[in-house]
């Protein structure tokens, strides 16, 4: 999850671009954009493009107070050459106004990629207060161009005839991104879209701030260690290093995690303590303090809706939906519903499996979600055997990474990579790598930022500090970003499975960057639609069990010996276990989110908390043990995030994934036939064409759902 970052932002700024400078043309003029910088900007580290190796970003040069006068300056230059393309004397033509879109915002560019980053990654008190001084100004600065009709005009006035077929969808995609920001208004509704947009921006950021606050004073304390029975030495170690960190020096600290559900609920055996730990993770951000967003995310929803209605849309769904795969918000809530149903009834066998084994404990209480994880942990043994503690120590993270991600990328693709300890880094933990082709030559640069902090938001997600663009002359340059728990001092970072699987997912996304083929950046790599993006990252989770990849990385820590066999079989048959209860959590989010911006009338809008309750109970969310993997006031994706009436798209990926493996395994399965395949209409397309149209041409076919519901068990 989890390319949000760059293509939301810098689509909302129009700057989905890589770094350049513009070229003065005959029919791009600069003498009226050209601002002169100071000798401070001149030595700012955004001024020039980097002049590192693709031209990653000089963390060693960037500090805090760079980033302002960037932004400021970065502003003026960029309003400066929209002015210029606006008061253009000339004809429109492709050159003169979508080129020079496409050259435009550079500086601005170079510092917002790293900013969000750094917001995301590891922020600290002044970035925050920069955040929320900028975004009411970057959203102003959105508007200025998409809402200027003098450009929009000269857009729809370019003759297509001679264009390639790229030009021609780069021409589409800024049209089309004029239109949904509302250049068709009249000059009264672009002043009250400016207002709304504004606003936004600027309770976006606020409930991004209050949510990082909430989940830090969420924490739970403990300090009488028996109450942490059945956490491990390392994990007590964890806890207690955490507290001391946070100032809390002699206690535990139970830090929470994004998500409903919280990793350590599987192995306490304190069942008051799994209660603690999980209402503080359902309450985080609902106490009536100054960090309860409930309020900030009402007034987004309703913002929200009026924007839609500006633009003669119904909903906020309907409006966000017109750019996707999926179109229309009833295409994405019938596939919704198609999953809804057979993932609800198998969670009912899955609560009753584990309510037999409470009872056959003599445990007398009912199942209750702090229950779930701790005792499906212990169904999933009796059934299969499986012990995650037996599993972990085959799974060292950077044997995972080197040996497992890195090494199934070189069967199915053919690249390579090569540590690169010489480029600096934002922080300490972070690794640097380049990334070579199938014939050696270098094609990117690949950060990994693996463990959680108290200033990192919840999560995983890649990003790309620069785009790959031919015209440009740029590769790309991507992190991949982590929350794993941080080993104790002296000690290895051993994982879960799922935690393996995480890291075959992001990868799936750094691929998808790093592949790009385009001439222009605002069309590579990951700036898809949303419903599409998660289908690479998705389907390169198949790898982590894939035979020859899993036999190379799942060694035992200490001895080096590989996973035995009848333990890789254990995590087969597993594979599909608690599947209903999966599916369910992430379903019934998905439903949330979409009602959420499915709303017609104000009339229609409740207290947070009602309104959940009573979506959940309209689409049949009714098991009260299973709930969702996010509920509404910590529902980062859709409030603070870029996957408002989108968190679908994850579902929707996940249809592409399965059906598109279904078809490798039956066209030979791991060979680099497929590899090159799946790389040549699906990984470097980018979004130059329909990707609808690009799926067939891979599968030739439309995607079914079978092969999905076959993968999660639904089905035989």
């Amino acid at each position: 999850m989890k390319n949000i970052t760059s293509v939301v932002l810098l689509s909302s700024l129009g700057l989905g671009i890589s770094c350049s400078t513009m070229k003065p043309t005959a029919s791009t003029p600069m003498k009226d954009s050209t601002i002169i910088a100071d000798a401070t900007m001149m030595s700012n580290p955004f001024y020039k493009k980097s002049t590192l190796q693709y031209q990653a970003p000089e963390f060693d040069k960037i500090k805090d107070s760079d980033f302002k006068p960037a932004f400021d300056y970065g502003l003026k230059v960029n309003e400066a050459e929209i002015d210029a393309i606006a008061n253009n004397k000339a004809a429109p033509t492709f050159e003169n106004t979508v080129i020079a879109l496409e050259n435009s915002g550079k500086v601005l560019g170079r510092a917002t990629i790293v900013f969000y980053n750094l917001t995301s990654s590891n922020t600290n008190p002044t970035l925050q207060k920069i955040e929320a001084e900028y975004a009411p100004i970057f959203a102003a600065h959105s508007d200025k161009i998409y809402l200027n009709s003098a450009i929009f005009n000269r857009l729809k006035a370019i003759k297509t005839d001679g264009l390639s077929p790229e030009d021609k969808r780069l021409l589409e995609v800024y049209k089309e991104r004029f239109e949904l920001a509302g250049a068709n208004l009249t000059d009264a509704q672009k002043v009250e879209m400016k207002k709304i947009n504004a606003e936004l921006a600027t309770l976006s950021t606020i409930f991004s701030s209050k949510l990082l606050k909430a989940r830090e004073k969420g924490a739970v304390l403990i300090s009488d260690v028996k109450e942490l029975d059945g956490l491990s030495a390392d994990q007590l170690a964890a806890a207690k290093k955490d507290a001391t960190d946070a100032g809390h020096d002699g206690l535990y600290q139970l830090t929470l995690l994004n998500t409903t559900q919280q990793p350590l609920l599987q192995d306490l055996k304190v069942r008051a303590t799994r209660e603690k730990l999980f209402n503080a993770s359902v309450t985080r951000a609902q106490k009536g303090d100054e960090n309860d967003t409930r309020a900030t995310l009402e007034r987004i929803a309703l913002l929200r809706m009026k924007k839609a209605h500006l633009m003669g849309k119904k909903s906020y769904a309907e409006l966000n939906l017109l750019d996707q795969m999926a179109k229309k918000p009833e295409n994405a809530l019938n596939l919704l519903s198609q999953l809804a149903t057979p993932a609800v009834a198998q969670a009912k066998v899955e609560a009753a499996d584990i309510q037999a084994l409470i009872d056959s404990q003599n445990g007398g209480f009912k199942l209750q979600p702090w229950d779930w994880n701790f005792y499906a942990e212990q169904v999933r043994k009796a059934k299969y055997d499986l012990d995650e503690s037996e599993i972990k120590p085959y799974f060292e993270v950077n044997t995972v990474l080197e040996k497992g991600v890195f090494f199934a990328a070189k069967q199915f693709y053919g690249i390579t990579f090569k540590e690169r300890p010489d480029l600096p880094v934002y922080q300490p933990y972070v690794k640097a790598y380049e990334v070579f082709d199938k014939d050696g030559k270098s094609i990117a640069i690949y950060y990994l930022d693996f463990f959680t902090r108290s200033n990192k938001s919840g999560g995983a997600w890649m990003l790309n500090f620069v785009n790959q663009s031919y015209m440009e002359g740029t590769k790309p340059v991507i992190v991949n970003v982590f929350n794993f728990q941080k080993p104790a001092p002296g000690k290895p970072s051993l994982i879960s499975f799922d935690d393996v699987t995480t890291m075959f997912h992001e990868f799936g996304h750094s691929l998808h960057g790093m592949f790009a083929s385009q001439k222009y950046a605002t069309l590579s790599g990951t700036a898809v639609p949303r419903d599409f993006v998660e289908f690479p990252s998705q389907i390169n989770e198949f790898f982590a069990l894939e035979p020859s990849v899993l036999k190379n990385y799942a060694l035992q820590y200490q001895t080096k010996e590989p996973i035995p066999q009848a333990l890789v079989d254990k995590i087969k048959k597993a594979s599909k276990f608690n599947e209903g209860y999966s599916t369910t959590e992430l379903v019934s989010a998905a439903t949330l989110d979409m009602a959420w911006h499915s709303v017609t009338d104000e009339s229609q809008f409740k207290p947070a908390l009602e309104f959940e309750k009573e979506v959940l109970n309209k689409y049949g969310f009714t098991l009260a043990a299973v709930p969702p993997r996010y509920h509404t006031p910590y529902f980062a994706h859709i409030w603070g995030g870029g996957y408002a009436a989108g968190y679908y798209a994850y579902m929707w990926s996940d249809l592409l994934k399965s059906d598109a493996w279904d078809y490798i395994t039956k066209h030979g399965g791991m060979t680099r036939e497929n590899g090159d395949r799946f790389r040549k209409y699906i990984l470097s397309v980018g979004n130059s064409k329909d990707l609808n149209d690009a799926y067939k041409e891979f599968a030739g076919r439309n995607p079914s759902i079978a092969p999905l519901l076959k993968d999660k068990g639904f089905t035989k």
